[in-house]
């Protein structure tokens, strides 16, 4: 491999994925790609934890075109929606909702921390009566991490929809859609999912389906679930069915994938990318380094957010890029020019030489900016981690 791709998505691919996603396009109403599809709608539901009710969506698209179906079929102008905000694109979120015409209220926190639960209550309780609650679940822009859990236990209470982006979370963090009672769960395929950039997917449930059809208006038609529902129906039916023609190569990669994330269980996943994770910030503590976001209980699993050191600045991504390893740049306007972003989800977070060369890369980039580290140590302090048993 010439170059690592390192940064939040796109990802690293599997060989299998890689081998799915080059076959040439099968048509939409082959029966392979009608197998594939209805399969990949099943294993959805093992990866969100929906349970049978869960509704998948497989759409071609990226996940800002997820966000904006969120917002299409759950808010018409004058609904009220709260939004918890933790970075970037929980802001775009509040913007995509206010083109929907939702009357929308923040609740935010300091870059690299989470709104405190009590205050989200408090907002529910005296400004509403919302519609529904947006969360991001990792922030790609921050690293910051919220718990979902609560979240919906405080939208059950409030009885208003709980809906999360979980663009830089969806197979790397923990979600269990059915026990917590979230209504919708989106993300998109070139992230812990693990294929390349092009598919919007998501989960609704019963009670986002059920808002859906309360609409007044029809939503814009390839946005709206009610185009969507009987094709994907037919197609877990393993029949033929046309609305648009989906993207065949990344539904046949898809299916790969999910099957590979699924191997052991979703639980094996979510335990082999958290200890990953772990292992990396052992290293760039070793390594003198500080996160944004700001305790490791709001840190995601998915990517690592970095502050540069004293003295260092951006020139030190050509110095890691020139060492094999590309990574991104800061995104959110209070650290862009403060930090850069490592991704290290999906295939990649099995991989312990990807991530030891990740973490080579970056040590030695440090060292050529004038930094006091030691590469040993923090590819020693990885190598520790990654040995922890699960």
């Amino acid at each position: 491999m010439a170059t690592l791709l390192m940064i939040p998505g796109p990802v690293e691919l599997s060989p299998g994925v890689l081998a799915a996603a080059s076959v040439p396009p099968p048509g939409h109403t082959s029966p392979r790609l009608i197998e594939a599809f209805g399969r990949s709608i099943e294993r959805m539901r093992e990866v969100w934890r929906s349970g049978p009710s869960g509704q998948p969506f497989i759409l071609a698209g990226s996940g800002t075109l997820a966000m904006e179906v969120a917002a299409a079929n759950l808010v018409e102008p004058g609904d009220k929606a709260l939004v918890v905000v933790t970075g970037y694109f929980s802001e775009r979120m509040t913007a995509i909702l206010h083109r929907y015409g939702a009357e929308v209220t923040e609740v935010a926190a300091p870059v690299g921390e989470v709104p405190a639960t009590g205050e989200i209550r408090e907002v529910l309780q005296r400004k509403g009566p919302f519609k529904a609650l947006f969360a991001t679940h990792v922030d790609t822009s921050t690293g910051v991490r919220v718990d979902p859990e609560p979240l919906c236990r405080l939208a059950r209470e409030a009885g208003v929809l709980a809906v999360f982006d979980g663009v830089c979370a969806t197979a790397g963090e923990r979600f269990d859609m059915a026990d917590w009672g979230a209504d919708l769960y989106f993300t998109a395929s070139q992230k812990a999912i693990g294929l390349p950039p092009g598919l919007a997917l998501m989960v609704a449930g019963e009670r986002a389906l059920a808002a859906r059809g309360a609409r007044k208006a029809a939503p814009p038609l390839y946005l709206d679930w009610e185009s969507w529902l009987p094709i994907h129906r037919a197609y877990e039916e393993r029949k033929p069915s046309y609305f648009a023609t989906p993207a065949t190569s990344l539904v046949m990669a898809l299916e790969t994938g999910l099957g590979e994330i699924l191997e052991n269980g979703i639980e094996a996943r979510i335990e082999t990318q958290g200890r990953a994770a772990a292992a990396l910030r052992a290293a760039w503590k070793t390594l003198g380094l500080r996160f944004v976001p700001r305790t490791e209980e709001v840190t995601g699993n998915t990517l690592s957010v970095l502050l540069f050191p004293d003295g260092v600045d951006a020139s030190l991504l050509p110095q890691i890029a020139a060492r094999g390893v590309t990574v991104a740049g800061g995104l959110h306007p209070a650290v862009k020019a403060t930090s850069f972003r490592l991704g290290h989800m999906g295939y990649t977070a099995t991989r312990p030489d990807y991530l030891r060369k990740a973490v080579e890369a970056v040590a030695g980039a440090l060292q050529e900016s004038g930094a006091r580290v030691d590469p040993e140590a923090a590819v020693a302090a990885l190598e520790s981690g990654l040995a922890v048993p699960a």
